[in-house]
């Protein structure tokens, strides 16, 4: 090593002191500022200039008066002696510098702690709050959401880590959410994925996590597992249990990995499997989107577990009309859920009841209400019919949706599909023809070839591979060329879509389409569900599962004879008699009206009086539709299923669909 000088050797233990920060700093201006007191108060010992007329003086008051000095030039003004006032000068000016110097220290540091919390790396020291991982367009509605959720409490904490600035992420939170009540809402910059950066936002004392891929990640689900690991490391090395994990995959063969994160506390929402399911279900039952948002969202009447131990030994039945304005729709015995159980279900007094109501305060047992059994009508469905659906775009869940819709649809249905992709491999249950259009299906003469009123159903999909707004413009120019088609032939079509940007929903109302599927916002919303209340997890799984109880809108004159005034209470017996629990009804007069709710009630109140009209539904819990077609002598319906995996091949016809197919014959003569 070469020879360093002294001069190197003081420089670098200067850098090294410095580099120390603002308190190591203020100290070495502190030690300059006395080294420079005691040698002003040395030379005026030695040379012995005192102020005219004194010809002594005490060393430590002089030291003290350089010291003011330093600290307030304007103590020199009635200084005498000019040997004393010039060096009391220096002094003044050597003040000067000092202050001036602490200053600026000073304001540097507030500076660079203004910085640092600008950064959003300080530690959040909360409990019991809801922790957000990760930064994409679902953010909002989640947190908006939980906002509402938390209202009735007196404080409530959200914080959101994630690999942004954290300005920009309040500046954009306070647009999206500009009334966030008595919510906090905390922005800390990390990524998830790091076990350090995860202690930013004490994991361990949050009451729920909710994980949330990038809109940009290109492999989401790998993402959002790699975040559960370190979620599962961080709670390793600091101790202490995982906290409830709620977040989505995109595949379900990533399903099986992801169950080997998070000890059990973690919960994977399939949201492929799930918005395929609600929009074929929702293209067959017009309504049934804004039933679901309403079941989802916090704004109105939510789902509610109560313990009710004074109503053991009566039925079922028996306790739906001992709650006046409050829905019963199942009940959880030890940790199985059990919705829509049979009238003559027997409740113990552990039983956790299930139901809907517009807050957990308001859910109180009253005097049961009396049905007017004169007024229920137990009309048997018609039989069910070949049905001829259209769907006009593509994703990647088209399989999952073939699957759902073949085990609806009675044998001989047809599903045309006209999308501009190639034609892909698809497989779909046996019974059920498919045939597949490589065509641009915005074009209107595309549109026009494909005869739309020979179709039962029309689902306009989101082309989602091409981003959200570019699949959300492409699926509004459908949606116009379809109504004016609808419009210019007088004629009435069933339109469902899906839209990703629930903004976009809003103009696309112009259209007055039956139903939209606004994906991420369901996704959203279910998240926000779970992540309160981990209960609903099982309520979840058995209401949105491929089997088992679903959500019906069925007319109202196969439960209320025509024309009679009758309360809830009488609905709610009429569909206990078919083996099914009535939850709602939906008036057909506000089916397109976004301020009437289109038309969903849900929750009302039982001893609300009222007469259905033609067109409208009465909602309800049933086991599946093939069960409600099955009604005996008694009234009772049966629950047996159709089988899920029936499969077949797919049939492609080439070029544009002709008017006058064999598809489109079919379609007129079953109707």
């Amino acid at each position: 090593m070469d020879a360093l000088g002294v001069r190197a050797r003081l420089q670098y233990r200067f850098d090294n002191w410095m580099a120390r920060g603002t308190i190591a700093i203020m100290a070495l201006l502190g030690a300059a500022t006395i080294v420079f007191v005691l040698l002003i108060a040395l030379l005026v010992m030695v040379f012995r200039v005192f102020p005219d007329g004194a010809d002594e003086g005490d060393f430590w008051d002089v030291v003290w008066g350089n010291l003011m000095r330093t600290l307030d030039p304007g103590t020199m003004g009635a200084d005498a002696g000019w040997g004393f006032r010039i060096l009391m000068l220096i002094v003044t000016i050597g003040g000067l510098i000092i202050v001036a110097s602490l200053i600026g220290i000073v304001s540097g540091a507030f500076d660079d702690k203004m910085a640092s919390l600008r950064k959003g790396r300080s530690r959040v020291v909360e409990e019991g709050h809801t922790l957000v991982l990760g930064w994409s367009g679902k953010l909002f509605p989640i947190v908006s959401e939980i906002c509402v959720a938390n209202e009735s409490r007196r404080r409530s904490v959200i914080v959101i880590l994630a690999d942004r600035d954290k300005l920009e992420m309040e500046e954009e939170i306070r647009v999206h959410v500009p009334h966030p009540g008595r919510t906090a809402i905390i922005c800390r910059r990390g990524d998830p994925m790091s076990v350090l950066d995860l202690r930013i936002a004490s994991p361990r004392e949050a009451r729920s996590v909710v994980i949330l891929p990038s809109d940009e990640e290109e492999d989401p689900d790998a993402a959002v597992i790699k975040i559960a690991l370190a979620l599962t490391r961080h709670a390793a090395t600091a101790g202490g249990d995982i906290p409830r994990i709620v977040a989505e995959l995109r595949d379900p063969r990533n399903l099986e990995a992801a169950g080997l994160v998070g000890r059990g506390r973690a919960h994977w929402l399939l949201a492929g499997e799930l918005i395929s399911r609600m929009t074929v279900q929702t293209c067959r039952q017009s309504g049934l989107s804004a039933v679901y948002t309403q079941l989802l969202d916090f704004a109105g009447d939510e789902i509610y577990f109560t313990d009710a131990p004074q109503f053991a030994g009566l039925t079922y039945f028996d306790a739906q009309l001992r709650f006046a304005d409050s829905t019963l729709l199942g009940v959880q015995r030890d940790t199985q859920v059990q919705l829509n159980p049979p009238a003559d279900y027997l409740l113990e007094d552990a039983d956790r009841l299930i139901v809907i109501a517009e807050d957990d305060s308001t859910i109180r047992p009253s005097e049961p209400g009396t049905p007017e059994e004169s007024a229920v009508r137990l009309a048997v469905p018609s039989p069910a019919r070949p049905e001829h659906t259209l769907i006009l775009g593509y994703n990647s869940s088209m399989q999952t949706m073939l699957d759902e819709l073949g085990s609806y649809v009675a044998p001989g249905s047809t599903v045309c599909i006209a999308a501009d992709v190639a034609a892909p491999q698809l497989h779909v249950s046996a019974g059920v023809e498919v045939s597949f259009q490589s065509v641009d299906s915005t074009s209107r003469a595309v549109l026009d070839a494909l005869d739309i009123v020979s179709f039962d159903h029309i689902l306009v999909l989101a082309y989602r591979e091409l981003g959200i707004q570019a699949a959300d413009a492409r699926t509004l120019v459908t949606l116009l060329h379809l109504r004016d088609i609808a419009d210019k032939q007088a004629i009435s079509v069933n339109i469902v879509s899906e839209m990703l940007d629930d903004r976009n929903r809003e103009l696309a109302e112009v259209t007055r389409a039956d139903d939209f599927i606004v994906s991420d916002r369901l996704v959203s919303l279910m998240l926000s569900q779970i992540s309160e209340s981990e209960h609903l997890v099982a309520v979840f799984a058995e209401l949105f599962s491929s089997s088992g109880v679903e959500v019906y809108l069925r007319p109202a004159e196969l439960y209320i004879v025509p024309e009679m005034t009758v309360d809830f209470y009488t609905v709610t017996s009429a569909a206990s008699a078919r083996g099914e629990t009535a939850i709602g009804y939906r008036v057909a007069s506000d089916a397109h009206s976004s301020a009437a709710a289109y038309g969903v009630h849900l929750n009302p109140l039982k001893s609300e009086q009222r007469a259905f009209e033609a067109g409208d539904c009465i909602i309800v819990l049933a086991h599946d539709e093939a069960s409600a077609r099955r009604l005996d002598t008694a009234g009772a319906l049966g629950r047996s299923a159709i089988p899920d995996q029936l499969t077949g091949p797919v049939h492609f016809s080439p070029g544009p669909l002709p008017m006058g197919s064999g598809i489109v014959e079919a379609s007129r003569n079953a109707s």
